[in-house]
């Protein structure tokens, strides 16, 4: 889906003439979300292939040594996925990160929980990579905040991944069901870990932290078990950004399947290296890294300035929204000024 979406943003870009009347070229490397593999596409792409700028950047735990090897290359990165806080926490001059970090990825859904669901126990269930930890340390601190009883932290070995290894690690949850199962997986893990609670038929508001909760597929592949799921998102196309709603009906023409916002950051991404390149003096990374940092535009996915703000050096922020899963479809639940559905709260 990124992969389409950068070459649907790329065709639109060339045809309105390039970069100072130059084509835009893409070379794709495959980090294969590990850190070797990720660290040589880097190398190669930068050293090989002459990259001037980097984009891209999936799994958080990659995305850390990509991203380290790119600034000692002197090669100006813009992340669009990779969440862990750390990523633009580490002093790295030529990291620049699109999306909102992972503490923010839930403020939506932190909103509806405290305004609207008010709930009185969660458990949080969550894959033990950086990006999982981050997600569910977030929502730890925030129940400790409103004095949310936290019944059970349980992480799983996203390497163990199965079914019957779910039902192992999920069965003390049969006993002493939470008002609220938070997750906070990729999509094949998503899908397994809502199967299983709801073979469990456990009477509990399941909600996902964006990752693989967000995409068609999960509903697809987790059938009549995802009804009901509520997730996070970081963009939805009922938003009223400049090119979304016409990004989401170009993407479904042309592949058959809506995009989630992991096609929407990658689509808006190429259109922020446009604008940069075009501003920039000249190719070297000291020119491209000052027109980064003047960035200020408008995408599909949003507002794209990057900004330092407490820990966070050249961050893009943005708010989040809150989906749920109505007939087989996406329907927005938050914020109420772009819901398409209405959300209703069960009776604890």
């Amino acid at each position: 889906m990124m992969r389409n979406s950068y070459q649907m943003a790329l065709g639109t870009i060339n045809q309105q003439g390039g970069i100072k009347g130059r084509p835009l070229q893409l070379a794709f490397a495959d980090d294969n979300g590990k850190r070797e593999a990720g660290e040589d596409a880097v190398r190669r792409l930068v050293e090989d292939a002459g990259a001037v700028m980097l984009v891209g950047g999936y799994a958080s735990s990659n995305t850390v040594y990509t991203a380290r090897v790119a600034d000692k290359l002197n090669a100006p990165f813009l992340i669009t996925t990779a969440a862990d806080d750390r990523i633009t926490q580490r002093k790295w001059r030529n990291v620049f990160r699109m999306n909102p970090p992972a503490g923010e990825y839930a403020k939506g859904l932190e909103d509806l929980l405290h305004k609207n669901i008010k709930p009185a126990s969660m458990a949080i269930i969550y894959e033990n990579s950086p990006y999982g930890t981050g997600g569910a340390l977030q929502m730890m601190w925030f129940c400790r905040e409103y004095d949310i009883a936290l019944n059970k932290m349980i992480p799983y070995h996203k390497e163990r991944a199965s079914p019957e290894y779910f039902q192992s690690l999920l069965a003390p949850l049969r006993g002493s069901a939470p008002d609220v199962i938070y997750m906070v997986s990729y999509l094949k893990d998503a899908v397994m870990l809502v199967k299983t609670l709801r073979n469990f038929e456990i009477d509990s508001m399941l909600i996902g932290g964006a990752g693989g909760f967000t995409h068609q597929r999960f509903i697809d592949m987790a059938g009549e078990s995802a009804e009901g799921v509520l997730t996070a998102t970081l963009w939805t196309q009922q938003l009223p950004y400049r090119g979304a709603s016409e990004y989401y009906r170009r993407y479904i023409q042309e592949h058959s399947v809506p995009p989630d916002y992991h096609g929407a950051e990658a689509y808006s991404a190429l259109f922020v290296v446009a604008d940069v390149l075009k501003r920039a003096e000249s190719l070297g990374p000291e020119s491209v890294r000052a027109a980064l940092k003047e960035t200020n535009i408008e995408t599909a996915f949003g507002p794209i300035v990057f900004e330092d703000y407490e820990k966070f050096e050249r961050q893009n922020s943005l708010p989040t929204m809150v989906l749920k899963v109505v007939n087989g479809a996406f329907e927005v639940v938050w914020p109420e000024e772009i819901a398409t559905s209405k959300l209703t709260v069960p009776t604890q």
